[in-house]
């Protein structure tokens, strides 16, 4: 690199970047991927290992049921479980052709006719559910009183009044209520995020900042494979609103990464931009937190284009006192050739620019989650927590200025 660069400048000083760069036959797409960390050398790249601390293996058998999968996120909540060693037993859909496509890919499952069905057996330990989001919270709160732990794909509630009664109902019985933040828990490079954090790796976080966008469509159908957005998916009262629903997600890393435990919403806002044809439906958004451990701001969005290739270019700035890191979950537009897929994590500090391949990093929670059911432990997900990102996002859904663009 310093005879390229000595035959092009003549020294081995400050020079011209751009034109060094172009003579040299390298692209600005490789630039913003980071093939150069500086003018003295490649940026650094490791693939992550496993990266996990010691997870505990649940001391009994752990049975498991699906009670209302209007949403395809059952399906990976399922795979958790599984993964962590629990044993699907039956299910329960609203929707006929839903519970026969997830019979067909667990035929183990039984087919249940009614959600008490479900909730009543006492065989069972643990249900999970991505029923209609505002039926969510109702599920719960019936399966802790039955005797059993609970797990909803997020968003876990849509009002605080649920969220009062979920509160109370678990200090009553003493069950766990747990959400699926899969934003955070399933995606291998928001793990290793964590354990950088923890290390000290970029000193206190001091913000997260969350670009979360998403795609209503893909290759006609929706985002979890089917035919289209069903009709609850368009109504607020229904899905919670663009803030409570994919915020979620969010709000979670935000409380997570600088490990605030109190958290105000300074400002929120939604649009209808483009889908005028469903007026109530909320197509932007974006929310911004004071914590007392930092500060998040969260952008959200149903703009996605087909160019992409996949749902959402979902990335996750975290700024701490020594450094900083940025995560592509999904894909990483800018990657050189051969690097595909995501999972992909940057992280610069005092010493240096590195990349980070995350894809070989443990999935956590599965195990975790399982073993927390065994032990009555809360090592997978911190109760309060949990419930306290949704309390801020029903919050801010609720304070948000509904905002008009013309034109």
């Amino acid at each position: 690199m310093n005879d390229l660069r000595r035959e092009f400048t003549g020294q081995t000083q400050p020079f011209d970047r751009r034109k060094f760069l172009q003579a040299a036959g390298v692209s600005a797409a490789a630039l913003g991927a980071g093939m150069f960390a500086g003018a003295e050398g490649a940026m650094a790249q490791e693939v992550a290992g496993p990266d996990a601390p010691e997870i505990a293996k649940p001391e009994h058998e752990v049975r498991f049921s699906v009670c209302g999968m209007s949403h395809d996120h059952i399906y990976g909540m399922v795979e958790a479980m599984i993964r962590g060693g629990g044993k699907l037993v039956s299910v329960y859909a609203l929707e006929p052709e839903r519970g026969a496509a997830f019979v067909k890919r667990y035929p183990n499952a039984k087919l249940a006719k009614t959600e008490q069905e479900v909730i009543g057996d006492p065989s069972i330990q643990l249900i999970l559910s991505s029923a209609i989001p505002n039926h969510r919270a109702e599920i719960g709160i019936r399966a802790m009183k039955a005797g059993k732990d609970y797990l909803s794909d997020k968003p876990g509630l849509t009002t605080l009044a649920q969220l009062d009664e979920v509160r109370k109902t678990i200090a009553a019985t003493g069950k766990i209520y747990a959400i699926m933040y899969s934003e955070r828990l399933e995606v291998k490079a928001a793990v290793k995020a964590g354990y950088l954090v923890q290390a000290g790796a970029i000193g206190k976080v001091i913000q997260t900042i969350n670009i979360a966008p998403h795609q209503i469509v893909q290759k006609g159908g929706d985002a979890g494979g089917g035919t289209g957005r069903p009709e609850w998916f368009w109504h607020p009262e229904q899905y919670g609103g663009i803030l409570c629903d994919i915020g979620s997600h969010q709000v979670d890393q935000f409380l997570y990464y600088t490990g605030s435990t109190h958290a105000d919403v300074v400002a929120s806002q939604v649009a209808n931009v483009r889908h005028h044809d469903k007026p109530e439906f909320q197509d932007f958004g974006d929310m911004m937190f004071h914590g007392d451990k930092g500060f998040g701001y969260v952008r959200l969005d149903w703009f996605t284009p087909n160019g992409l290739g996949t749902w959402g270019d979902g990335r996750l700035f975290i700024l701490g006192t020594e450094g900083y890191m940025e995560l592509r979950k999904y894909t990483d537009v800018a990657a050189p050739a051969g690097r595909t897929g995501g999972n992909h994590l940057y992280i610069v500090d005092g010493k240096q620019a590195r990349y980070i391949d995350c894809n070989n990093v443990m999935l956590p929670f599965g195990p975790q989650f399982i073993a927390d059911v065994a032990n009555r432990t809360h090592v997978a997900q911190d109760q309060t927590q949990c419930l306290l990102a949704m309390e801020l996002v029903v919050r801010a859904q609720m304070a948000a200025k509904h905002q008009v663009i013309e034109g």
